[in-house]
């Protein structure tokens, strides 16, 4: 499994009025911040890809935003305070919760599009005939794999005519402040 880095912006209560609206539509009262890999919420800290990075990134559709290097990922940040370092690992084969990576603590599974773009848990008002939102933990992510899983086949056979229901399963790690 391979193991990749993207720095993202947080979004939470800090955010004021669009955190209330985001809370009032969502209905994922639960939230004390959402953490995933949509760039909508969650925007990317460095959006754009210079030609310094291509030796450092997934070169593929839609992953120009993850690096495999973390080292030079934090060379390309000028502050991290505001920002989420994520470790991701995308369709892991087995359950990665216990997973040592030094430095990121685990805070669960996001389902997202094939684009990479929307994340069927916290961005596309939600599923409630396969799964309920009292299911996302405080930061909109699954704990459970199994039911990941289970959730992400039955988005995929229940609604196929919807983009975002095609998911992959993400897993997702944070890196710790030093």
């Amino acid at each position: 499994m391979q193991r990749l880095y993207i720095a993202t912006e947080k979004f939470g209560p800090s955010h004021g009025t669009g955190w209330k609206q985001y809370i009032e539509w969502s209905g994922l009262t639960q939230l004390t911040e959402v953490v995933t890999l949509d760039g909508m919420l969650c925007p990317f800290a460095l959006p754009e890809t210079k030609e310094s990075h291509w030796p450092h990134i997934v070169k593929e559709d839609n992953m120009l935003n993850f690096f495999v290097d973390l080292d030079f990922l934090l060379s390309e940040l000028a502050d991290t305070r505001d920002l989420n370092i994520l470790g991701v690992i995308r369709r892991p084969s087995a359950d990665v919760r216990s997973l040592e990576w030094d430095g990121f603590t685990f805070l669960g599974y996001d389902l997202m599009d094939k684009d990479v773009g929307n994340s069927a848990l916290s961005n596309c008002g939600g599923f409630p005939d396969v799964f309920a939102n009292m299911e996302l933990s405080s930061v909109g992510l699954l704990d459970d794999f199994d039911r990941a899983l289970q959730i992400r086949d039955r988005l995929h056979t229940t609604h196929p005519e919807e983009r975002h229901a095609d998911c992959d399963l993400w897993a997702i790690f944070r890196r710790q402040a030093n």
